[in-house]
């Protein structure tokens, strides 16, 4: 069985945070924060825009570049851990949004690896015969839960959504073929659950233990990275580009540096948007995709608060 991302877009609000405004908020200057997480400012959503909607604008940048109708999609998958709403989720609304009128739809929620635990659930669907064009739509409204007086983390966040289209056969204006994907959960490990949490009737979005959360990403990215490669034969040397989860500049950094690999294959955009959580690697993806060259190996590796980890390996 072979999958396709035959389509990718993204979306991105208008509002900005530059790290000025947390000088007045919780005492953290420019540089500080610079220094400590890569971010110059982050993306925020303007009046009326929430998950929901910002995942709607994403599919709608799709359209354009699809090469089947919209309403051929057979499986949507809502990814996010910041929803506007859990029972209406993402994919229903999409499905109404779009009139999408026989698909499965299914939400996903894993944190920061959500949007690569959808596109795994799409394998199983299509290796079970259960759908052939599906969509995962990935979609984080951080700062509807963050809370920026937070000297530890109320500065990282970013709002953002991106959509991507997967087919069982090669179609679309420049189709990459995924050749692995793998996701793991890892709640048994360090302080797993209690390092990030967002708990909307308590505290919100918080991620008291930052450095736990450093050590074993830093760690499970290149081993998650590492393991979907291998199982398709191939090595980090036959890597063209990563993009890893875009949440401190810092862990990029040095799971670059573990891998030997040079500042120019490592795609980024941290420092522009914030940590936009489980969208982040997808909205990267979506903002680079035609600097990919064709044939270009790309692999994408994410790391999860709760924890969870997980890796992809595309060929352009």
């Amino acid at each position: 069985m072979r999958m396709f991302i035959n389509t990718i877009s993204h979306y991105i609000p208008e509002g900005r945070v530059p790290n000025a405004y947390f000088k007045k908020i919780n005492g953290l200057d420019d540089e500080w924060i610079y220094e400590r997480t890569g971010i110059r400012v982050r993306s925020k959503v303007t009046a009326g825009e929430n998950t929901n909607t910002m995942a709607v604008e994403a599919v709608k940048r799709a359209i354009k570049d699809l090469p089947f109708d919209i309403r051929e999609v057979d499986l949507i998958v809502g990814a996010s851990y910041s929803p506007y709403d859990t029972v209406a989720t993402i994919g229903h609304v999409i499905q109404r949004e779009f009139g999408i009128q026989d698909a499965r739809v299914v939400y996903i929620s894993a944190a920061c690896s959500s949007m690569l635990n959808a596109i795994e659930i799409v394998e199983g669907y299509f290796a079970t015969g259960k759908a052939s064009r599906a969509l995962v739509v990935a979609s984080e409204h951080n700062t509807a839960y963050s809370d920026e007086t937070c000297e530890k983390s109320g500065h990282l966040w970013g709002d953002g959504a991106t959509a991507l289209f997967i087919s069982d056969e090669l179609m679309g204006r420049k189709p990459g073929e995924i050749l692995n994907i793998f996701t793991r959960g890892l709640g048994n490990v360090g302080k797993g659950p209690n390092a990030v949490y967002l708990r909307p009737k308590n505290e919100g979005l918080k991620m008291p233990d930052g450095c736990d959360v450093f050590v074993y990403a830093c760690n499970f990215m290149r081993v998650a990275l590492e393991h979907s490669l291998e199982s398709c034969h191939l090595s980090i040397e036959d890597l063209d580009f990563i993009i890893p989860h875009q949440a401190n500049q810092r862990i990029i950094n040095n799971l670059a540096r573990q891998l030997n690999l040079p500042t120019k294959k490592v795609l980024s955009n941290i420092s522009e948007l914030g940590n936009t959580g489980c969208a982040s690697t997808g909205i990267c993806l979506s903002q680079n995709i035609d600097k990919i060259p064709e044939d270009s190996l790309v692999g994408i590796t994410v790391f999860g608060g709760g924890y969870s980890a997980g890796a992809l390996v595309l060929r352009f």
